[in-house]
């Protein structure tokens, strides 16, 4: 079994309000007080700052669902990377793959964020995957690789070293179907063998990467347990209170 630690992510999307967002994580600290894993809940923008708080003491840690790789300037409706670390924002989507279907993300854009990201001092979970139509034409392996290596142009073999990649398959993403385990397996290990390819052995083995697509508290244990799955991008289970805090703890 790999070393790695193992990193459970809740992307709750466009749920939550400030309020309930607090509940939320104080409900969820008692619950995940033991968990050997690393827990983290990335909520929307307006909840940041209370999650943050809520989270204090606990083993939680706050990551935000986007950011603009502009440190600031006339990007109405945005956030800067200066503006999420200010706050105590540890980890930051990228490239998920609602922003790029819904919001023109690219992966140039994707480049240019993680970019900013560690510039900044946080943690990029970068999304990579595949639609069902390009899954069905054999073209998982060779889009995964490319977008692995579109994400990480300039990225030293350091800094890579500290992200975390999510394999999320679209057509598994609250459709409710969920890739085999052996499914997501190969694919994780398409993703680690692309970092070696691009900064060797020494820093693919440290990398983390997760699953995420459907990731439920029947099926995380045996999803995680695969050598090169390091835990979940969890999305309607992480607005569960039971069902992430299993999720969390497996």
């Amino acid at each position: 079994m790999s070393k790695r630690k193992r990193i459970i992510a809740g992307n709750w999307k466009m749920n939550k309000t400030p309020s309930e967002a607090s509940k939320f994580i104080k409900s969820l600290k008692p619950l995940v007080k033991s968990s050997r894993n690393e827990v983290v809940c990335a909520v929307p923008f307006t909840a940041i700052q209370t999650a943050i708080t809520a989270a204090r003491g606990s083993r939680i840690k706050i990551a935000a669902q986007n950011m603009h790789f502009e440190e600031k300037g006339a990007y109405t409706g945005e956030i800067s990377g200066e503006m999420l670390r200010d706050m105590g924002v540890k980890y930051v989507i990228i490239g998920h793959s609602e922003r790029r279907q819904y919001f023109g993300e690219t992966d140039e854009t994707v480049n240019k964020k993680v970019h900013a990201a560690f510039g900044y001092g946080l943690k990029p979970i970068i999304c990579v995957g595949e639609s069902l139509a390009q899954r069905d034409a054999g073209l998982t392996a060779e889009l995964v690789r490319y977008q692995v290596k579109a994400a990480l142009v300039g990225i030293t073999a350091q800094q890579v070293s500290k992200a975390v990649i999510a394999y999320e398959p679209i057509w598994a993403i609250g459709t409710g179907r969920t890739a085999t385990s052996a499914q997501a397996e190969e694919v994780c290990g398409i993703i680690r063998d692309t970092v070696k390819e691009l900064y060797g052995r020494q820093y693919a083995s440290a990398v983390r990467i997760q699953y995420g697509g459907s990731v439920k508290a029947d099926n995380a244990a045996e999803l995680f347990g695969m050598e090169d799955i390091d835990g979940g991008l969890v999305g309607g289970a992480s607005l569960k209170l039971q069902d992430f805090a299993t999720i969390a703890t497996c």
